[in-house]
C-alpha cells in the first residue's frame, strides 16, 4: 500500500476479531479518515466499493479547501436539534414571544420533523410554504415560521452544528391594519365597557400605549403626579427602551379618579394595591370577552385594542406635534414604523383637499373661496365684484377665470418661502 501524504486523509477497511471464533476478519464497508484543525474525523462511506470511499474523501478535502466542512456531527444534526436550540435561546434571553414561537415550531416539526438540517434546501422550504398556503395559512403566519427557521439555522451555525445556511425567501405581507377610533366611536365603546376597563381604555386612547403589556402592568410607582409623568422602565416595553408620557389634564383626571378608587378599596379591604388598573384589587389579565361585547354593542365589531395606538399617532399628527417627540411618546424606534401608524383618515384627506382647492383658486386670481365639500358649490368673490357667483359650480368659476386671464410678461414671480443663494466665487 502506497504511503499517504500528510493532510490528504485515507480510506480503509477496519479489521476486527470475531467474538465467537476469535478469527481475524476485515469489514466489508470502507471508511474514510481525514484531519481538520488538529482533530481526526472518521466516517463510513456506506459502500463496499473502494471507489465510493475515495469519492467521499475527495469531497471532504474539497470542503476543507473551501472552508465549509461537514463533519459527522454536522451531518447528524436534525431539525429537532435546532428546534431545541431555539427554545433554549428564547428561554435564556427571556423572550416574550416564547409561546408564539412554540406554535411556529409545531408546524415546522409536522412537515419537516424527520429531516436532517443539511438536507433542508431552498426547494424544500418552498415546498413547505406551498403546503402551508394550501392549508389556508396567512402569509404573515408563514413568515413567522420562516423567521423561526432562519434563527434556528443561525444558532446552529454559531454552535458549529450547521455548516451552511439555506436561502429562505420571505413572503409579501399585505395585511397591515388600518383601524382607528373617532371620538364618537370611542365614547360609544367606553360606555359599554365594564367599570374596571374604562380607565385603561381612556389612557390607551390618549397615550397609544399597548394595553396588555404596557398599561395593565403599570403600578403606582410608575405614576408621578408631582412631576407629571407616567413611565415605562427600560426593558418593559417591546423595544426594551424606557418611555415617559406627560400627564395631560385629561390623563391627570383619569388617573386621579383611579387613585381615589384604589384607596377606597384599600381602606375597605385593609391591603395594599400596587396596580394602577385592577379589578377590585386584583390585576386584570383577560379582557377579550368584555371588549368584544362592548364593540359589538357600539356598532364597531371589528375594532381591536391596538387601534388605540394608531388613533394616538393620528391625533399627534393632527395636533402638529413634532415627529421626533411623537415617536418618543408612543414608543416607535424608527420613523418607518411610525409612518405605518400615521394613517390618513377621511377627515384629514378632506382638509387637505380644501387647502389644495384654496391654493388653486388663489393662483387663478380669486381672493377668497369657500368650498363646501358635500355640495361642491363655491361662493368666491372677484376683485371687481362684478360677477355674482353664489350657487355657481366650481367648473363654471374656472371657465370664467380662464376667460379673464392674461398672459405673463415672461418674468416668473418669486415663490414665497424660498430664497436663491448666488455666489460669484
Amino acid at each position: 500500500m502506497s504511503r499517504q501524504h500528510r493532510g490528504t486523509g485515507s480510506v480503509y477497511q477496519p479489521a476486527y476479531r470475531d467474538k465467537q471464533t476469535r478469527e481475524a476478519k476485515t469489514a466489508a464497508v470502507w471508511l474514510v479518515r481525514w484531519g481538520y484543525r488538529g482533530k481526526m474525523y472518521r466516517q463510513s462511506s456506506g459502500s463496499a466499493n473502494r471507489a465510493d470511499a475515495v469519492k467521499l474523501l475527495k469531497r471532504k478535502l474539497g470542503e476543507i479547501g473551501r472552508g465549509r466542512v461537514f463533519t459527522p456531527d454536522v451531518e447528524r444534526t436534525s431539525l429537532e436539534d435546532l428546534c431545541g436550540m431555539l427554545v433554549n435561546d428564547y428561554r435564556a434571553n427571556q423572550r416574550r414571544s416564547l409561546e408564539r414561537v412554540g406554535g411556529s415550531l409545531a408546524h415546522l416539526k409536522q412537515h419537516l420533523g424527520g429531516m436532517r438540517a443539511c438536507d433542508l434546501t431552498t426547494d424544500r422550504v418552498t415546498a413547505y410554504v406551498a403546503a402551508r398556503q394550501a392549508a389556508k395559512a396567512a402569509n404573515a403566519t408563514i413568515n413567522r415560521e420562516l423567521a423561526a427557521l432562519k434563527r434556528m439555522f443561525r444558532l446552529g451555525e454559531i454552535a458549529g452544528k450547521v455548516a451552511q445556511r439555506p436561502y429562505i425567501p420571505m413572503l409579501q405581507e399585505d395585511n397591515a391594519r388600518t383601524g382607528f377610533f373617532e371620538e364618537a366611536e370611542f365614547r360609544d365603546v367606553l360606555g359599554h365597557l365594564p367599570d374596571h376597563l374604562k380607565p385603561v381604555a381612556e389612557v390607551a386612547y390618549v397615550t397609544g400605549w399597548r394595553m396588555r403589556s404596557e398599561l395593565l402592568t403599570r403600578q403606582w410607582a410608575h405614576v408621578d403626579f408631582g412631576a407629571g409623568w407616567i413611565r415605562l422602565e427600560p426593558g418593559e416595553a417591546k423595544n426594551r427602551e424606557g418611555r415617559m408620557f406627560p400627564l395631560t389634564p385629561t390623563l391627570r383626571v383619569v388617573l386621579a379618579r383611579q387613585r381615589a378608587h384604589t384607596r377606597a378599596i384599600e381602606r375597605a379591604t385593609g391591603r395594599l394595591i400596587p396596580w394602577v388598573f385592577h379589578r377590585n384589587g386584583r390585576p386584570i389579565k383577560y379582557y377579550r370577552r368584555p371588549w368584544l361585547t362592548a364593540c359589538k354593542a357600539a356598532g364597531v365589531p371589528h375594532r381591536i385594542p391596538h387601534d388605540f395606538r394608531r388613533t394616538a399617532v393620528r391625533n399627534l399628527e393632527r395636533a402638529g406635534v413634532p415627529r421626533s417627540a411623537a415617536m418618543k411618546m408612543v414608543g416607535h424606534r424608527t420613523e418607518a414604523i411610525y409612518r405605518r401608524y400615521a394613517i390618513a383618515d377621511e377627515r384629514m384627506l378632506r382638509e387637505g383637499a380644501a387647502k389644495l382647492e384654496a391654493l388653486l383658486q388663489a393662483q387663478r386670481g380669486v381672493t377668497r373661496v369657500v368650498v363646501p365639500l358635500r355640495t361642491a358649490k363655491v361662493m368666491p368673490k372677484f376683485p371687481g365684484g362684478d360677477m355674482p357667483l353664489e350657487g355657481v359650480s366650481v367648473a363654471q368659476v374656472c371657465e370664467e377665470i380662464e376667460a379673464r386671464m392674461v398672459g405673463w410678461d415672461g418674468i416668473e414671480p418669486p415663490t414665497p418661502g424660498f430664497s436663491v443663494l448666488c455666489s460669484t466665487n
